[in-house]
């Protein structure tokens, strides 16, 4: 396997807005609904980056086979200390550990933002692979949101997973 997990660039956006557009069309892992647009999946990428978050892909000789970024969970204040990650993968590429090395590299990548937890929320509870992704790179379950989502003519769960980066909890951060 010649996977390559390098920083996303803007170079990257059509192929990123490709994988993401496919996972809105057909999968739960994401209630939108119709596939945003390179534009707009622009705008996201630079709102990720500017705000000092790692936005990495997999690429496969040279081709985006997956991508991974790390965003603010919520925008008060109060949650300055977590994020929220993303992680998805061209669906001819499953299978492959793609997800695993991602997600591992962008947990490394958050410890130096000084955030403190990792939260994943997991379209579908029937979504067992990014549930046992997630589980096999430390997170642990923390909840189920029954039916909160209504997609492809049915009721959809979001899970809840969270995992400590840096210190975690064991320390005050620094202000």
């Amino acid at each position: 396997m010649s996977i390559e997990i390098r920083v996303a660039a803007v170079l990257d956006i059509a192929e990123i807005t490709a994988i993401y557009a496919y996972h809105v069309r057909h999968g739960l892992a994401s209630f939108e609904v119709e596939p945003p647009g390179e534009e707009e999946i622009r705008k996201r990428f630079d709102a990720i980056r500017e705000g000092g978050f790692p936005y990495l892909v997999a690429t496969d000789e040279g081709r985006v086979v997956g991508y991974a970024h790390a965003s603010p969970y919520r925008s008060r204040p109060g949650y300055r200390y977590t994020l929220e990650d993303s992680v998805y993968i061209d669906a001819a590429s499953a299978g492959r550990g793609i997800g695993r090395r991602l997600l591992d590299a962008l947990i490394a990548a958050c410890e130096p933002t000084g955030c403190r937890q990792l939260v994943a929320v997991i379209g579908d509870s029937a979504n067992r692979a990014s549930i046992a992704l997630h589980r096999v790179c430390g997170f642990e379950m923390v909840g189920t949101f029954r039916s909160i989502g209504f997609k492809h003519g049915r009721w959809v769960d979001s899970v809840l997973m969270q995992r400590a980066i840096g210190a975690g909890d064991s320390t005050l951060p620094e202000t």
